[in-house]
């Protein structure tokens, strides 16, 4: 039997490492699956997973590609000895996290090159030979920071906005070429993502004014909470993926989570945004919300608490 060809980038940690490891010791052995990582040095807890899980030996490969290199990207395709890739996953991606004055214009053009120039880069290189083939699937690691702005993570939620349109662009065009893509959207997951941000330095803070440090410092409260009550497990997420892949006739959109879908579908409901602005900054400002106020909030008490990271 033919096996799926499976490239994943970013598979150093985080959902592309466990989604490497699910489709590479998959019970039925129908993947061969192309871990990436910018740099080889770090795929050492790979492997090891890889042994502890009985991943068989020619399941799984390791490829060297960095998104921000067009030339490292075309080196990792070569190197697939298949000579095609069935299903690409567009997983790396970067955060930050901060007041955007902040920001220094290169940590900024670094989150835009990885989340979004980066993932054009990938398609570009592996798109072709999908279109020729007549054959293939996307799957793109998505957020709920593509789909609602999110306090203190406004550049990462532009990265986010701007694979939506990019994704849902190719999803109304490839089709005809049996080509279809999916976008996995993801609230918070328990992997290194967070410690992985690109963030303010502390002493960079002091430059801000007293209530923006304020409403940061009562965000990174909400932060931490909403990671330790809701956050995923990576191997809830990857199951996601797997759905997607198999699906018959893939979806534009999975939800790893219906948790932010309330808010989501509030932003729909009032296109002016009103609606959305408000309680999003009540949720993740009052410290403690009235629960009467919560309870008659669009969507319920679910907007006491929604998730509001940079997650993924």
């Amino acid at each position: 039997m033919e096996r799926t060809v499976v490239l994943i980038t970013g598979c150093s940690s985080g959902i592309g490492l466990h989604l490497a490891l699910r489709l590479a010791s998959d019970p039925s052995r129908s993947f061969k699956v192309y871990a990436t990582l910018r740099d080889l040095g770090a795929q050492g807890p790979l492997w090891e997973a890889a042994r502890s899980r009985g991943c068989p030996p020619d399941s799984l490969e390791t490829l060297q590609l960095d998104v921000r290199d067009a030339d490292s990207v075309a080196a990792a395709r070569a190197r697939v000895t298949e000579g095609r890739v069935d299903v690409l996953v567009c997983n790396a991606g970067r955060g930050l996290l901060g007041p955007l004055e902040m920001h220094a214009a290169g940590t900024v053009g670094s989150v835009l090159d990885v989340n979004v120039a980066g993932t054009v880069r990938t398609l570009q290189a592996f798109l072709p030979d999908m279109k020729r083939r007549r054959s293939g699937r996307v799957l793109v690691t998505g957020s709920m920071g593509g789909l609602m702005g999110l306090p203190f993570n406004a550049v990462y939620c532009a990265s986010k906005f701007a694979i939506e349109g990019l994704c849902e662009s190719l999803a109304v065009l490839l089709p005809p070429f049996g080509v279809h893509v999916s976008l996995i959207e993801c609230g918070p997951v328990r992997t290194a993502f967070l410690e992985k941000l690109e963030s303010v330095p502390g002493g960079a803070l002091d430059g801000a004014d007293a209530e923006t440090r304020d409403l940061f410092s009562r965000y990174q409260r909400h932060l931490e909470r909403i990671f330790r009550e809701a956050a995923q497990d990576p191997e809830e997420v990857t199951e996601v993926f797997l759905a997607a892949l198999r699906a018959p006739r893939p979806a534009l959109r999975y939800f790893s989570t219906e948790s932010f879908l309330p808010l989501a579908h509030l932003r729909l409901a009032d296109p002016s945004g009103c609606s959305y602005v408000a309680a999003m900054h009540r949720a993740v400002f009052a410290d403690e919300p009235a629960e009467e106020e919560s309870a008659a909030a669009p969507g319920g008490p679910e907007l006491r608490a929604p998730p509001a990271a940079a997650p993924q």
